[in-house]
Protein backbone atom coordinates (compact mmCIF):
# COMPACT_ATOMS: atom_id res chain seq x y z
CA UNK A 1 0.00 0.00 0.00
CA UNK A 2 1.16 3.43 -1.02
CA UNK A 3 2.34 6.19 1.47
CA UNK A 4 -0.24 8.23 0.46
CA UNK A 5 -2.96 5.86 1.19
CA UNK A 6 -1.33 4.83 4.47
CA UNK A 7 -2.02 8.72 5.52
CA UNK A 8 -5.60 8.38 3.83
CA UNK A 9 -7.34 5.22 5.94
CA UNK A 10 -5.73 6.54 8.94
CA UNK A 11 -7.37 9.61 9.07
CA UNK A 12 -10.38 8.30 7.52
CA UNK A 13 -10.79 6.14 10.91
CA UNK A 14 -10.71 9.22 13.13
CA UNK A 15 -13.06 11.88 13.85
CA UNK A 16 -10.50 14.41 14.55
CA UNK A 17 -6.98 15.88 14.29
CA UNK A 18 -4.90 18.46 16.07
CA UNK A 19 -1.99 19.48 13.76
CA UNK A 20 0.60 21.20 15.78
CA UNK A 21 3.18 23.81 14.12
CA UNK A 22 6.45 24.20 15.43
CA UNK A 23 7.30 27.43 17.83
CA UNK A 24 7.35 30.82 15.38
CA UNK A 25 5.50 28.77 12.36
CA UNK A 26 7.34 30.03 8.78
CA UNK A 27 4.92 29.94 5.56
CA UNK A 28 6.01 26.53 4.84
CA UNK A 29 4.87 24.80 8.62
CA UNK A 30 1.63 26.79 7.87
CA UNK A 31 1.29 25.58 4.34
CA UNK A 32 1.66 22.49 5.19
CA UNK A 33 -0.80 22.33 8.14
CA UNK A 34 -3.43 23.88 5.17
CA UNK A 35 -2.51 21.13 2.47
CA UNK A 36 -2.92 18.39 5.73
CA UNK A 37 -6.41 19.71 6.50
CA UNK A 38 -7.79 19.74 3.05
CA UNK A 39 -6.42 16.00 2.99
CA UNK A 40 -7.94 15.73 6.39
CA UNK A 41 -11.35 17.03 5.21
CA UNK A 42 -11.50 14.94 2.06
CA UNK A 43 -11.56 12.24 4.31
CA UNK A 44 -13.91 13.35 6.36
CA UNK A 45 -12.36 14.43 9.51
CA UNK A 46 -14.93 16.17 11.24
CA UNK A 47 -13.01 18.36 13.69
CA UNK A 48 -9.50 20.17 12.56
CA UNK A 49 -7.50 22.79 14.02
CA UNK A 50 -4.27 24.10 13.88
CA UNK A 51 -1.71 25.26 16.64
CA UNK A 52 1.04 27.83 17.22
CA UNK A 53 3.32 28.68 19.90
CA UNK A 54 5.50 31.60 20.11
CA UNK A 55 5.09 34.63 17.62
CA UNK A 56 4.07 35.10 14.26
CA UNK A 57 6.21 38.27 13.22
CA UNK A 58 7.99 38.01 10.45
CA UNK A 59 6.99 40.39 7.74
CA UNK A 60 5.96 37.92 5.16
CA UNK A 61 4.73 35.23 7.53
CA UNK A 62 2.04 38.16 9.01
CA UNK A 63 0.76 39.19 5.31
CA UNK A 64 0.68 35.54 4.71
CA UNK A 65 -1.71 34.43 7.79
CA UNK A 66 -3.83 37.92 6.66
CA UNK A 67 -4.42 37.34 3.57
CA UNK A 68 -5.07 33.92 3.98
CA UNK A 69 -7.48 34.32 6.65
CA UNK A 70 -6.22 31.18 8.11
CA UNK A 71 -7.62 30.23 11.33
CA UNK A 72 -4.86 29.52 13.82
CA UNK A 73 -5.24 28.34 17.77
CA UNK A 74 -2.82 29.70 19.74
CA UNK A 75 -1.69 26.45 21.76
CA UNK A 76 -2.56 25.05 24.39
CA UNK A 77 -1.52 21.90 25.34
CA UNK A 78 -4.70 20.19 26.87
CA UNK A 79 -6.55 21.50 23.36
CA UNK A 80 -3.81 20.35 21.23
CA UNK A 81 -3.67 16.82 22.56
CA UNK A 82 -7.58 16.27 22.94
CA UNK A 83 -8.28 14.80 20.01
CA UNK A 84 -8.23 11.60 18.10
CA UNK A 85 -4.60 12.17 16.14
CA UNK A 86 -1.98 14.24 16.58
CA UNK A 87 0.07 15.52 13.88
CA UNK A 88 3.40 17.72 13.35
CA UNK A 89 4.26 19.12 10.49
CA UNK A 90 7.62 20.81 9.15
CA UNK A 91 9.23 19.40 12.77
CA UNK A 92 9.40 16.06 14.05
CA UNK A 93 10.22 15.32 17.49
CA UNK A 94 8.42 16.68 20.55
CA UNK A 95 9.71 18.97 22.60
CA UNK A 96 12.16 20.17 20.07
CA UNK A 97 10.85 23.56 18.51
CA UNK A 98 7.35 23.14 19.73
CA UNK A 99 5.49 22.79 23.03
CA UNK A 100 4.74 19.19 23.28
CA UNK A 101 6.48 17.17 26.12
CA UNK A 102 9.02 15.24 25.08
CA UNK A 103 7.71 10.85 25.29
CA UNK A 104 4.36 12.10 23.95
CA UNK A 105 2.79 9.83 21.02
CA UNK A 106 2.83 11.52 17.69
CA UNK A 107 0.80 10.17 15.20
CA UNK A 108 1.81 11.80 12.00
CA UNK A 109 4.93 13.36 10.75
CA UNK A 110 5.44 14.95 7.69
CA UNK A 111 8.99 17.08 7.68
CA UNK A 112 12.12 17.63 5.59
CA UNK A 113 14.45 18.63 8.06
CA UNK A 114 16.90 15.74 9.29
CA UNK A 115 16.31 13.73 12.31
CA UNK A 116 16.48 10.50 14.62
CA UNK A 117 14.36 7.86 16.02
CA UNK A 118 11.00 9.75 15.45
CA UNK A 119 8.21 7.79 16.54
CA UNK A 120 5.37 8.05 14.94
CA UNK A 121 2.34 5.96 13.54
CA UNK A 122 3.04 7.84 10.18
CA UNK A 123 5.92 9.23 9.63
CA UNK A 124 7.31 10.41 5.52
CA UNK A 125 10.50 12.34 6.23
CA UNK A 126 12.81 12.94 3.05
CA UNK A 127 15.69 15.48 2.37
CA UNK A 128 13.50 17.98 -0.01
CA UNK A 129 13.84 21.56 0.02
CA UNK A 130 10.18 21.74 1.79
CA UNK A 131 8.36 20.23 3.71
CA UNK A 132 4.92 22.05 1.29
CA UNK A 133 6.87 20.02 -1.47
CA UNK A 134 5.63 16.76 0.21
CA UNK A 135 1.89 17.55 1.11
CA UNK A 136 1.85 18.55 -3.01
CA UNK A 137 2.62 15.30 -3.51
CA UNK A 138 0.02 13.69 -1.65
CA UNK A 139 -2.04 16.03 -3.08
CA UNK A 140 -1.70 15.06 -6.56
CA UNK A 141 -1.09 11.47 -6.08
CA UNK A 142 -4.78 11.74 -3.77
CA UNK A 143 -6.04 13.67 -6.52
CA UNK A 144 -7.44 16.35 -4.86
CA UNK A 145 -7.49 19.33 -6.78
CA UNK A 146 -5.90 22.32 -4.64
CA UNK A 147 -8.20 25.43 -4.20
CA UNK A 148 -6.29 28.44 -5.39
CA UNK A 149 -5.74 30.11 -1.75
CA UNK A 150 -3.81 26.90 -0.89
CA UNK A 151 -1.82 26.20 -4.06
CA UNK A 152 -1.10 29.83 -3.68
CA UNK A 153 0.10 29.49 0.02
CA UNK A 154 1.98 26.08 -1.16
CA UNK A 155 3.93 27.53 -4.05
CA UNK A 156 4.85 30.63 -2.02
CA UNK A 157 5.72 28.27 0.95
CA UNK A 158 8.13 26.50 -1.39
CA UNK A 159 9.37 29.95 -2.88
CA UNK A 160 9.68 31.43 0.66
CA UNK A 161 11.83 27.69 1.96
CA UNK A 162 14.15 27.27 -0.99
CA UNK A 163 14.59 31.21 -1.46
CA UNK A 164 13.46 31.28 -4.95
CA UNK A 165 14.86 27.58 -5.55
CA UNK A 166 18.22 28.35 -5.29
CA UNK A 167 18.80 27.15 -1.25
CA UNK A 168 18.06 23.53 -0.84
CA UNK A 169 16.15 23.04 -3.85
CA UNK A 170 15.65 19.70 -5.82
CA UNK A 171 13.63 18.40 -8.65
CA UNK A 172 10.87 18.01 -6.74
CA UNK A 173 10.20 21.50 -6.38
CA UNK A 174 10.39 22.04 -9.45
CA UNK A 175 7.59 19.28 -10.10
CA UNK A 176 5.84 20.87 -7.45
CA UNK A 177 5.41 24.21 -8.80
CA UNK A 178 4.39 22.96 -12.28
CA UNK A 179 1.77 21.09 -10.88
CA UNK A 180 0.96 24.17 -8.82
CA UNK A 181 0.73 26.51 -11.46
CA UNK A 182 -2.28 26.12 -13.42
CA UNK A 183 -4.47 26.64 -9.63
CA UNK A 184 -2.24 29.76 -8.43
CA UNK A 185 -3.69 33.13 -7.66
CA UNK A 186 -1.15 35.11 -9.33
CA UNK A 187 -2.23 38.43 -8.20
CA UNK A 188 -2.59 36.78 -4.51
CA UNK A 189 1.04 35.54 -4.80
CA UNK A 190 2.26 38.97 -5.87
CA UNK A 191 1.06 40.48 -2.60
CA UNK A 192 2.31 37.48 -0.92
CA UNK A 193 6.15 38.15 -1.94
CA UNK A 194 6.00 42.16 -1.64
CA UNK A 195 5.01 42.29 1.65
CA UNK A 196 6.12 45.98 3.70
CA UNK A 197 8.40 45.97 6.20
CA UNK A 198 7.84 47.28 9.85
CA UNK A 199 10.56 50.29 11.31
CA UNK A 200 11.61 47.42 13.91
CA UNK A 201 12.30 45.36 11.47
CA UNK A 202 14.29 47.57 9.42
CA UNK A 203 16.20 49.12 12.90
CA UNK A 204 17.20 45.73 13.26
CA UNK A 205 18.50 45.08 9.54
CA UNK A 206 20.22 48.33 10.08
CA UNK A 207 22.00 46.98 13.18
CA UNK A 208 23.23 43.78 11.86
CA UNK A 209 24.89 45.72 9.11
CA UNK A 210 26.76 48.40 11.49
CA UNK A 211 27.84 45.45 14.02
CA UNK A 212 28.84 43.10 11.24
CA UNK A 213 32.40 41.25 12.02
CA UNK A 214 34.35 39.73 8.96
CA UNK A 215 36.88 37.55 8.84
CA UNK A 216 37.75 35.67 6.21
CA UNK A 217 34.66 34.25 3.99
CA UNK A 218 32.24 34.53 6.91
CA UNK A 219 30.22 37.36 8.93
CA UNK A 220 29.21 37.39 12.31
CA UNK A 221 26.99 40.17 13.03
CA UNK A 222 23.94 40.95 15.99
CA UNK A 223 21.10 43.15 16.11
CA UNK A 224 20.99 43.79 19.58
CA UNK A 225 17.89 43.66 21.49
CA UNK A 226 14.61 43.42 19.32
CA UNK A 227 11.30 42.59 19.27
CA UNK A 228 11.40 41.14 15.98
CA UNK A 229 12.39 37.29 16.07
CA UNK A 230 11.90 37.00 12.45
CA UNK A 231 14.31 40.08 11.77
CA UNK A 232 17.24 37.90 12.91
CA UNK A 233 16.81 35.09 9.34
CA UNK A 234 16.07 38.42 7.38
CA UNK A 235 18.95 40.01 8.31
CA UNK A 236 20.88 36.29 7.04
CA UNK A 237 19.14 36.25 4.41
CA UNK A 238 20.23 39.63 3.39
CA UNK A 239 23.78 39.56 4.66
CA UNK A 240 25.22 36.29 2.83
CA UNK A 241 24.58 37.91 -0.35
CA UNK A 242 27.69 40.78 1.02
CA UNK A 243 30.49 40.25 -1.65
CA UNK A 244 33.10 37.98 -0.16
CA UNK A 245 30.94 36.25 2.15
CA UNK A 246 29.70 32.38 2.05
CA UNK A 247 28.60 31.87 5.45
CA UNK A 248 26.62 34.42 7.90
CA UNK A 249 25.95 33.99 11.41
CA UNK A 250 23.01 36.61 12.69
CA UNK A 251 21.94 36.84 16.11
CA UNK A 252 20.15 38.97 18.42
CA UNK A 253 18.70 39.14 22.07
CA UNK A 254 14.66 38.52 22.84
CA UNK A 255 13.33 38.54 25.88
CA UNK A 256 15.78 36.21 28.02
CA UNK A 257 16.87 34.16 24.93
CA UNK A 258 19.96 34.98 22.37
CA UNK A 259 18.24 33.60 19.02
CA UNK A 260 20.39 32.96 15.96
CA UNK A 261 20.13 32.36 12.20
CA UNK A 262 22.95 31.23 10.07
CA UNK A 263 23.04 31.15 6.12
CA UNK A 264 26.19 29.42 4.27
CA UNK A 265 26.40 28.65 0.42
CA UNK A 266 30.20 27.23 1.39
CA UNK A 267 30.07 23.47 0.64
CA UNK A 268 32.57 23.24 3.62
CA UNK A 269 30.40 24.65 6.14
CA UNK A 270 27.70 22.80 7.59
CA UNK A 271 25.25 25.61 9.15
CA UNK A 272 23.47 22.94 11.06
CA UNK A 273 26.84 21.13 12.69
CA UNK A 274 28.29 24.78 13.45
CA UNK A 275 25.57 25.80 15.60
CA UNK A 276 24.91 22.36 17.39
CA UNK A 277 28.61 22.26 18.04
CA UNK A 278 29.37 25.66 19.42
CA UNK A 279 25.73 25.71 21.72
CA UNK A 280 25.28 21.95 21.90
CA UNK A 281 23.65 21.81 25.94
CA UNK A 282 22.76 25.62 26.20
CA UNK A 283 19.82 25.25 23.97
CA UNK A 284 17.88 24.63 20.69
CA UNK A 285 18.80 23.80 17.17
CA UNK A 286 17.82 23.16 14.26
CA UNK A 287 18.42 23.27 10.18
CA UNK A 288 20.56 22.17 7.43
CA UNK A 289 23.73 21.96 5.64
CA UNK A 290 23.37 25.97 4.14
CA UNK A 291 20.27 27.25 6.77
CA UNK A 292 19.95 26.65 10.47
CA UNK A 293 18.57 28.84 13.89
CA UNK A 294 18.67 28.05 17.43
CA UNK A 295 18.33 29.68 20.77
CA UNK A 296 20.46 30.24 23.75
CA UNK A 297 19.51 30.87 27.43
CA UNK A 298 20.32 34.54 28.53
CA UNK A 299 20.60 32.68 32.05
CA UNK A 300 24.26 32.82 32.10
CA UNK A 301 23.88 36.51 32.19
CA UNK A 302 21.34 37.09 34.76
CA UNK A 303 23.88 38.40 36.94
CA UNK A 304 25.73 40.72 35.26
CA UNK A 305 23.88 43.87 35.74
CA UNK A 306 22.12 46.01 33.65
CA UNK A 307 20.39 44.60 30.05
CA UNK A 308 22.24 47.13 28.00
CA UNK A 309 25.58 45.66 29.55
CA UNK A 310 24.02 41.86 29.15
CA UNK A 311 23.67 42.76 25.58
CA UNK A 312 27.54 43.36 24.99
CA UNK A 313 28.67 40.52 26.82
CA UNK A 314 26.45 38.29 25.19
CA UNK A 315 27.20 39.60 21.71
CA UNK A 316 31.15 39.34 22.70
CA UNK A 317 30.58 35.56 23.79
CA UNK A 318 28.33 34.27 21.14
CA UNK A 319 30.92 36.22 18.55
CA UNK A 320 34.15 34.46 20.02
CA UNK A 321 32.50 31.08 20.24
CA UNK A 322 31.38 31.18 16.40
CA UNK A 323 34.57 32.25 14.74
CA UNK A 324 36.41 29.49 17.37
CA UNK A 325 34.21 27.22 16.21
CA UNK A 326 34.97 28.10 12.26
CA UNK A 327 38.51 28.26 13.49
CA UNK A 328 39.11 31.83 12.59
CA UNK A 329 40.58 33.20 15.57
CA UNK A 330 41.11 37.47 15.96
Amino acid sequence: MSKEQDLSNLLADNDSLGIVCHNNPDPDCLASALALERIADENSVKTIDIYYSGQISHRQTRTFVNLLDINLHLFDLTMALDHDLTAFVDHSIPGINNEIPPDTQIDIVIDHHPADKIDARFVHREDSGATATILVGYLHDLEIEPEADLATALLFAIRRETLEFIRGATIHEYVAAEYLHPYVDLDLLGQLLTPPYTPATIDALSDAIDNRTVRSSSLVSHVGTTTERNAIPQAADFLINLEGINTAVIFGVIEDEIQLSARSTSPSVHVGKLLRGTFEGLGNVSGHRDAADGRVSLGLFSDVGDRDTVVDLAAQLVTYRLFHAMDLPE
